[in-house]
């Protein structure tokens, strides 16, 4: 039966009270698709692949229709009490397999990435590149419906990137789903399905003109700076409109969604804007009838 992964809303902040990493997320991920994520460091690529593969809960939204998901981390612990062989042999069973099939998978796996050298060596002693072709195997031992890899090529060698991506390919055409950041923009150059960057806590898909903004409500802010003061630059991107009131004093309309960012930016300037007030967009056609 198929399943489709969607994000309603989704939003992630830090902490109770923090600033939201992610905010407004809508994305449907279909069966088959190959995705990939972009976006400057920092922005919250990381956030929304463990999102996607149940690492993290959303502060607000929902998440429905989460296949079978294999996630390589950016970081993967490395400090285990196991083999390589006998740590993908132990994951192997836990997805269902018996222990005889799960060590031939396991050994395959460690095969195709040239890892077979390393299959008894215990994974506290592995190599960078070694451990990453471990957390690699892991993920793809899985058979997912779902593969999320957050820079999982790095540490790779040539031959190990290429079969990676050959995996990758074998995936999607038998209907798994792989979202996937690289630092590296000709990784997989031509082949995804779709790509995202993420941006002032939203998500936008190329191919959307620039100026597309997020729909839902939006809210005024009104701010005054020091001074002679301009307003910063992060404020003037994330704002969809910006109007001088009185010198020093302007209104700032923004989606909802990016109020926290805009305010952000106002607040940890330097020096610092003042915020006069935060409401609902004005009607301009009840404004003029007063």
């Amino acid at each position: 039966m198929r399943r489709d992964l969607r994000l309603d809303n989704v939003g992630r902040r830090y902490g109770l009270r923090g600033p939201w990493v992610l905010r407004g997320i809508h994305l449907t991920v279909l069966p088959g698709t190959l995705i990939r994520v972009e976006g400057p460091n920092g922005t919250g690529k990381s956030t929304l692949l463990r999102l996607l593969a149940g690492m993290d809960a959303p502060t607000e939204g929902r998440i429905t229709g989460r296949p079978r998901t294999a996630y390589v981390p950016e970081r993967f612990p490395t400090a285990l009490p196991f083999t390589a062989l006998g740590y993908l042999t132990h994951l192997g069973k836990v997805h269902g397999l018996s222990h005889l099939a799960a060590k031939r998978a396991a050994g395959d796996w460690l095969d195709r990435f040239g890892a077979a050298p390393y299959a008894r060596t215990p994974m506290a002693q592995l190599s960078k590149g070694s451990s990453q072709k471990v957390a690699v195997a892991q993920a793809l031992l899985a058979e997912p419906g779902l593969l999320v890899l957050d820079e999982a090529w790095t540490g790779l060698d040539t031959d190990a990137r290429a079969e990676l991506e050959r995996a990758v390919a074998e995936r999607t055409a038998g209907g798994t789903a792989v979202v996937f950041v690289d630092h590296d923009p000709r990784r997989l150059a031509g082949a995804p399905d779709a790509t995202y960057t993420v941006r002032d806590a939203g998500l936008q898909l190329r191919g959307e003109p620039a100026s597309a903004e997020p729909e839902g409500p939006r809210v005024a802010v009104v701010v005054q700076g020091p001074k002679g003061g301009r307003l910063p630059a992060d404020a003037i991107r994330t704002a969809a409109s910006a109007e001088e009131l009185t010198p020093g004093t302007h209104r700032l309309t923004v989606p909802a969604s990016h109020s926290d960012t805009l305010l952000r930016a106002l607040l940890t300037a330097r020096p610092p804007w003042h915020v006069v007030s935060l409401g609902p967009q004005p009607n301009p056609d009840l404004e003029s009838r007063r």
